[in-house]
């Protein structure tokens, strides 16, 4: 027989045997129908399952006769041995246990408490070393800051501010608001040695309220805490009274201030700068102190503290306290001062600044008006001083003798302030 007709009989005979399957499944499908009834108590899910294993298994022994007859007439004719297709069967594979699986990641178990049941203790964790580096950090931050704070209260103390204040309160007469807001300033700028601006205060009065009386005072006390050398009083009628010598004075007076400051910075302290009569002072002086207190100087020029005394403005001072004395009147003393500050500083400020840009850096602090009760405690102190009797009678004869306003609102004002205690008490 020749491989042709091998070919063609073999292909018959498949066809035969694909068609006795499909007769063969028919039969089950029948089969299956009928033995559906003692199945009904089972899904279709599962007679489909049943079904398709009955067909496979009458498929798969229809394939190895099939498989059995064409090798046994290849064999006897001598024809090529026909490789049948391999079908895939449950019978060879490999178990379970020998197919390598990777391993699933092991899920943190979390508590689940119900939304009314008490909660149970979450399982101990182990606490992390950090904390503990964390809480030497805050220590440290505490050490430093607390530090900080301890040479604060050594710096002011160096300028001892508190017996300052007393000397004040103690000396100046009728200037409660004034004396507060300097001394406010004062603690403020010399609670630290850094700062970014040195401290221009201008204190405004009209004659013989305690302006060169409190310069005075203040050079004194910072001469006692920091020295001579770092201390400047100056006048402008005793060291520039020629208005032709001016440009020569003001090179002289930034010449001085550049080495007293330099001084200062190298024993690290603050010094002090009282500029007396600033009335009378040439513009050449102005524009030299508003370059030194303005623009950006190196360092031991920010560490510096500048007193400006003046009449300036007193017109307006003595306007605002004749013409407010009556609304003032059930004020005490210190909240009567303040409030004179309060009203008083932006009327001087619009004014002083049209006069010189130098009043644009300063802080104004407004003197007010003495009274007769201040006159006469500027009568006590004086006499006490030259070493007289103060006899109140005698205190009170000299006060009446000084000139004053009109009572106003039940404040009787003096013209003069304590200017002429002096003179009546050398008299006696």
């Amino acid at each position: 027989m020749s491989d042709q007709e091998s070919s063609t009989s073999a292909s018959q005979t498949e066809g035969e045997v694909e068609d006795e399957l499909e007769e063969e499944g028919s039969k089950d499908e029948k089969l299956s129908h009928t033995a559906a009834p003692s199945l009904s108590e089972f899904s279709s899910t599962l007679r489909a399952v049943i079904r398709i294993k009955q067909k496979y298994q009458v498929l798969k022994k229809r394939r190895i006769e099939m498989n059995q007859a064409l090798g046994g007439a290849e064999f006897l004719t001598g024809a090529p041995a026909r490789t049948s297709p391999k079908i895939f069967t449950f019978d060879g594979a490999a178990p379970l246990s020998a197919v390598p699986q990777k391993k699933k990641k092991r899920r943190k178990r979390r508590v689940l408490f119900p939304n009314r049941a008490r909660h149970r203790a979450s399982p101990k964790q182990e606490h992390s070393r950090a904390k503990y580096c964390l809480y030497l950090l805050f220590f440290i931050v505490f050490l430093q800051v607390y530090n900080a704070i301890e040479n604060l209260d050594d710096h002011v103390l160096k300028y001892d501010l508190d017996g300052l204040e007393k000397t004040l309160r103690r000396e100046v007469f009728g200037q409660q608001g004034a004396v507060e807001g300097l001394l406010s300033h004062l603690k403020d700028y010399l609670s630290t040695y850094v700062h970014n601006k040195p401290l221009v205060v201008s204190l405004h009065g009209a004659s013989g309220v305690g302006k060169s009386h409190l310069g005075r005072l203040l050079a004194g006390h910072f001469r006692s805490v920091v020295g001579e050398p770092l201390v400047l009083q100056y006048y402008v009628l005793h060291h520039c009274p020629q208005e032709a010598d001016a440009l020569h004075c003001a090179r002289n007076l930034s010449t001085l201030i550049s080495q007293v400051v330099k001084r200062a910075e190298e024993e690290e302290k603050i010094p002090l700068f009282i500029f007396d009569e600033v009335e009378h002072m040439h513009e050449e002086i102005l524009d030299t102190l508003w370059q030194l207190v303005a623009t950006k100087q190196s360092n031991e020029y920010l560490n510096a503290i500048y007193l400006f005394l003046s009449n300036l403005g007193q017109e307006h001072i003595t306007k605002h306290m004749l013409h407010n004395s009556s609304t003032s009147m059930t004020m005490t003393g210190s909240s009567r001062h303040s409030n004179l500050i309060k009203e008083l500083t932006p009327i001087l400020r619009n004014n002083m600044e049209k006069l010189h840009p130098l009043w644009t850096e300063a802080t104004i602090l407004p003197l007010g008006l003495l009274e007769k009760d201040h006159v006469m405690e500027c009568f006590l102190e004086e006499m006490t001083r030259e070493g007289f009797y103060p006899d109140h009678t005698n205190i009170e004869r000299l006060a009446g003798e000084i000139e004053y306003y009109h009572t106003v609102g039940g404040h009787k004002y003096s013209k003069t302030g304590c200017k002429q205690v002096v003179a009546k008490v050398n008299l006696l």
